[in-house]
């Protein structure tokens, strides 16, 4: 009796499982026609080559730096850092701020392009963060700014979220794109 109550109970435990599981599944109207992005992103050349998003003499001068970005976005990510960043001495950094997208999509054609804007929140740790060196971990996540976006980016909402990868100093990228 003891063995089928036990039995009993783990398929009940099963079935309620699969049943959550599923029941929570996203389905196509839940996702809302997003479409899922990723890549790899980079901070522009350094001199003397010459940089692939130029930031002095256009207008995204005054941004703190500019990314690369490859893969499903193609085109330059210029970050405007908000002053001050936060830090700890456990090496806990903090950053936020806004940025501007400027490019096209890996499936667009070459003339269409367009912008978006982002807010972001930068989170890592370093082992040191006066100054910031020997990061350990960062990542960061940028919400589109809704009615932000022009050209081919014309009513995109949606989310990227990156990952550093501290080891080739790149960032890797993934998110969605809503329009």
């Amino acid at each position: 009796m003891k063995r089928r109550l036990t039995i009993l109970t783990l398929t009940t435990l099963a079935a309620v499982a699969i049943i959550g599981v599923v029941s929570t599944a996203p389905s196509p109207a839940f996702a809302g026609g997003a479409t899922q992005i990723s890549g790899v992103a980079f901070f522009d050349a350094v001199p003397p080559e010459p940089p692939v998003c130029p930031i002095e003499g256009t207008d995204y001068a005054g941004a703190d730096y500019a990314l690369v970005m490859t893969g499903d976005l193609e085109g330059c990510l210029y970050t405007f850092v908000d002053q001050p960043p936060d830090s700890s001495p456990s090496g806990t950094y903090r950053e936020t701020g806004t940025e501007t997208f400027v490019g096209t999509t890996a499936d667009s054609e070459e003339e269409e392009a367009g912008t978006f804007k982002t807010t972001y929140r930068f989170e890592a740790k370093y082992e040191d963060v006066d100054p910031l060196s020997g990061e350990i971990f960062g990542r960061c996540q940028h919400p589109i700014v809704e009615g932000s976006g022009t050209g081919i980016f014309e009513g995109v909402s949606g989310r990227l979220d990156f990952k550093d990868d501290v080891e080739s100093g790149t960032f890797l990228y993934r998110g969605h794109l809503r329009y």
